[in-house]
């Protein structure tokens, strides 16, 4: 079951794919030939796939109303076991404790396929994330061998304490302290923890806490057994009822100071570097979530009859339909080109002589910006497909007796989980934005570019040449322009003060993140007309074209906003002009594209991209 880098991606890759940098796409253009789409899985990888598909189908959806009862607390753990059998918790586990060594992108896969199980997923994702990488990729020799091993097989399962009453998004901020004993041979750990996925019935916690008065946190692997251990009874949730989530309290737990992860005062950067591949997996899994919404509301609608016909022959839906699949299909082309970037970086650094678990590490830090961003995408890509797949059912989508229901209110928790969306869209800037100052990314060329762009004679209709999708890129092109405009405008004018202009670091994040999805399914479907011919993709043309003209819109409508917010007079309408120039499209009839992808998806009765 092991694989490594996918081998077709790396044919086609140029060498550049491993050389481009985390938030560089602002500035450089890919070529399609340097990413890879979820069309070139290898048969390995597919049948890794199907395991998932196949556990899903046969021990999870039949137990949905179990677990979410929460009456047998023993379930999700026994489901927890089986999926260990079969060797699903040990994907990024190397082989040498007891894993599979998986490649980021087929371990995005497989979160992707599990994305679809409710709370199983929730459960599943904690444990092999966040409650087990902190121990992989910071672990000492002696913490991964006795821990890594029983994590891989579910005999231990994990959990990851971080969040705290009054420290939630200002993770750095909590109250959770350790002491040394006077023998140096122990942590007295006291502090309280919650919203603690897998608490219930965890052996092993990653917590934080703050040694005397450190300013920084740091990490400790605490084994249930040491004791002075306790926890409130099961959080009642709007959603995800069936994963355990509990309020943990340390009240004088030992912990032997070997325990102790990484270095001192070095939570902080472990909680952060381990949400960044959080994000990137959550991404997926509510890719995967949606594909199972799309699939459910595109039955009931071919089986549902109004007026004599099926409710899916009606426009009004077909636009609902149409709309679920684009922005599903955007949204996996970003994470899969995102998860190559972090293979393709990774190989990069080990071929360089790099420790694997400090390469891995570093290769997704590359590409925190990305993964930010994926987060925000995936996830409000779910909640759009949740409630439209709600509205296609129409009173059996209210109903708690449709699969509408669960989806919905599961869906939720996405935007909120591995750091808010708010914060992560601000994120995205601030990390771009410092990088630049840092010198790591020239933002100031491309930017005083546009600038000088702005005071020249527009080409009023210039040849795009005979370019496939010259069109459509120069679109792109002109979207990027968009973003570094503004932006460079907003630091220009505010200058330090922009750090606390929230409203307009995520208008700028909105225009980044759009940016990026378009580009990423502009470039999968040029990838797949040099594979198969514009013939065989001409549906999924269409699905680009559409997203990339809602796109440009709603990028435009931020960038408004954000002008509106800190420019006036002159300054102001010379910008408004600029992004007007710079967001202008051709017509073109969405309606009509929106119906031959509904068609194909209603014809196939499923999610069939």
């Amino acid at each position: 079951m092991s694989t490594t880098a996918t081998e077709q991606s790396k044919e086609t890759s140029t060498g550049t794919a491993s050389a481009i940098k985390g938030g560089e796409f602002l500035i450089r253009e890919t070529e399609a030939k340097e990413i890879f789409t979820p069309e070139e899985w290898t048969e390995e990888q597919k049948m890794i796939a199907q395991t998932c598909k196949d556990f899903l189908q046969q021990e999870v959806f039949p137990k949905l109303d179990d677990l979410d009862s929460m009456k047998q607390p023993e379930l999700m753990p026994a489901l927890l076991d089986k999926s260990g059998e079969l060797g699903l918790l040990g994907t990024s586990i190397p082989e040498q404790y007891g894993g599979f060594g998986m490649d980021f992108n087929t371990s995005m896969l497989v979160s992707e396929v599990l994305g679809a199980g409710h709370s199983f997923a929730v459960a599943i994702s904690a444990h092999t994330g966040i409650g087990t990488l902190p121990i992989l990729y910071y672990g000492n020799e002696e913490q991964k061998a006795k821990y890594l091993p029983k994590l891989a097989t579910g005999e231990w399962k994990a959990s990851y304490c971080l969040t705290e009453p009054d420290s939630g998004s200002d993770a750095n901020s909590g109250k959770t302290k350790a002491k040394l004993t006077e023998d140096g041979k122990h942590y007295i750990i006291n502090g309280q923890k919650m919203w603690i996925t897998n608490g219930g019935f965890a052996d092993v916690f990653i917590v934080f806490a703050k040694i005397d008065d450190d300013k920084n946190l740091s990490a400790f692997i605490v084994e249930k057994a040491f004791g002075g251990i306790t926890m409130n009874e099961e959080e009642k949730k709007m959603g995800i009822k069936g994963s355990s989530t509990r309020q943990i309290f340390f009240n004088d737990c030992k912990v032997p100071v070997e325990n102790m992860l990484s270095e001192r005062e070095n939570g902080f950067k472990i909680a952060v570097n381990i949400l960044n591949i959080g994000r990137a997996k959550l991404g997926i899994a509510a890719i995967g979530g949606s594909k199972a919404i799309i699939d459910n509301a595109t039955n009931y609608a071919n089986e549902r009859k109004q007026f004599g016909t099926s409710i899916s022959n009606f426009g009004a839906i077909k636009h609902k339909i149409a709309e679920m699949a684009t922005k599903v299909y955007a949204s996996e082309s970003a994470h899969y080109r995102v998860g190559q970037n972090i293979d393709d970086a990774y190989a990069s650094l080990t071929a360089q002589g790099m420790e694997p678990a400090q390469a891995r590490l570093k290769s997704v830090e590359e590409f925190a910006i990305e993964c930010a961003i994926l987060k925000v995408h995936g996830s409000e890509v779910l909640d759009f497909v949740a409630d439209e797949g709600v509205q296609i059912y129409g009173g059996m989508g209210f109903s708690a007796e449709g699969p509408m229901d669960r989806a919905y209110r599961d869906a939720r928790i996405n935007r909120i989980f591995e750091g808010t969306n708010e914060i992560n869209r601000m994120l995205c800037i601030d990390m771009l934005l410092k990088r630049a100052m840092k010198g790591q990314l020239d933002l100031m060329s491309p930017a005083m570019a546009v600038q000088k762009e702005l005071m020249s004679i527009p080409d009023f209709g210039a040849s795009d040449g005979d370019e496939l999708f010259a069109k459509e890129k120069k679109v792109l092109r002109n979207l990027k322009k968009a973003g570094l405009m503004v932006a460079g405008a907003a630091v220009q004018k505010l200058m330090q003060n922009l750090s606390h202009e929230q409203e307009i670091l995520m208008n700028l994040a909105d225009m980044l993140i759009e940016g990026y999805v378009a580009e990423s399914c502009l470039l999968r479907v040029e990838k797949l007309i040099s594979q198969k011919g514009e013939d065989a993709m001409k549906l999924e043309s269409d699905m680009m074209r559409v997203y990339l003209y809602e796109a440009v819109e709603r990028a435009a409508s931020a960038g408004k906003q954000a002008i509106y917010a800190f420019a006036e007079g002159d300054e102001q309408r010379m910008m408004l002009m600029g992004l007007k120039r710079f967001t202008k499209l051709e017509p073109y009839n969405l309606k009509d594209a929106r119906r031959r992808i509904a068609d194909h998806v209603i014809a196939k009765n499923q999610y069939p991209f």
